[in-house]
């Protein structure tokens, strides 16, 4: 029996965890969850908190972000399996706004809608049209708001996925009992830039790199016993893997982050009550 999301009825005093159900007759009963599900959680990684601690901005520019796409070409690795899947997320924009919006506490940036343009115009025109049905003359005329524009589009993505760039390990055996224990190093790659909408040049570049840990580690017995009549063997392990997406979420958060530093140095928008300061004062900071 595998591992399920959704509860299972039981008796009432077995289990752990339980909750009231009312069930298609009107009768309350107690539903017990497997132990193997996990409640969702709100993921705060540490980039994301220090985009939440970021002093607020003099003045929020306005940014406009139309997409953020996957350029490495990378597929997941199958072994013996032609695979279609992509190495990492295709919901990179969603990740970028999110970090955009998240800076100084939603105090630095007005991002303006651009990825779904198209839905937001069509819905504007049937707002449009349904107050030009229903305009009289003794009601005057509502007009829409205009859409805001962007004085910097945010441009880029993700342009490296890099697979075993470090592997190791290390393992006894001793009387045929052994332990081993192996890691791999991957690493994505991003790349940030800022460009003027007057003028179409790129005001700000970033990039930065994150990797990606993956450590396994077993233990077995291959053992004769008996006279050497009788054998037995023993096999455990397991493996954990770094998430690619909390991984990609991270690089992207962390240049988020120094783009907002770069701008300050170079004089494109201030930090409130912060002066410009060199990019090695910032790398000091974020040690301390």
């Amino acid at each position: 029996m595998g591992c399920s999301s959704l509860p299972l009825f039981t008796k009432e005093g077995v289990g752990c965890k339980f909750a009231p159900f009312k069930n298609s007759n009107g009768e309350w009963r107690k539903i017990d969850f497997l132990e193997c599900v996990e409640e969702p959680e709100v993921v705060k990684l540490p980039s994301y908190q220090k985009l939440l601690n970021l002093p607020p901005a003099e003045k929020m520019p306005i940014v406009a972000v139309y997409n953020f796409a996957d350029k490495t070409g990378q597929r997941k690795r199958q072994d013996n399996v032609a695979s279609f899947s992509t190495a990492v997320t295709q919901g990179a924009t969603e990740m970028l706004i999110d970090a955009l919006k998240t800076a100084g506490k939603g105090k630095w940036f007005r991002v303006v809608e651009r990825n779904g343009i198209d839905h937001l115009v069509r819905e504007r025109q049937i707002i449009l049209s349904t107050r030009k049905k229903h305009e009289t003359e003794d009601s005057p005329k509502a007009n829409i708001q205009p859409l805001l524009f962007a004085g910097m589009i945010i441009e880029g993505g993700i342009i490296g996925y890099d697979t075993n760039i470090e592997t190791g390990g290390k393992g006894a055996r001793y009387l045929g009992i052994g332990i081993t224990r192996q890691y791999r190093r991957d690493s994505v790659v991003i790349s940030l830039r800022a460009v003027s909408t007057l003028t179409g040049e790129v005001l700000l570049n970033v990039q930065s790199r994150k990797t990606i840990l993956s450590v396994g580690g077993g233990m077995d017995v291959f053992k004769f016993i008996d006279m050497d009549t009788k054998l037995i063997e023993l096999e455990d392990g397991v493996s954990e893997n770094e998430s690619v997406t909390y991984a990609t979420r991270t690089a992207i958060e962390a240049a988020v982050l120094e783009m907002v530093y770069q701008g300050n140095d170079r004089g494109f928008w201030k930090i409130e009550g912060r002066t410009p300061s060199s990019e090695y004062d910032r790398e000091e900071g974020n040690n301390a």
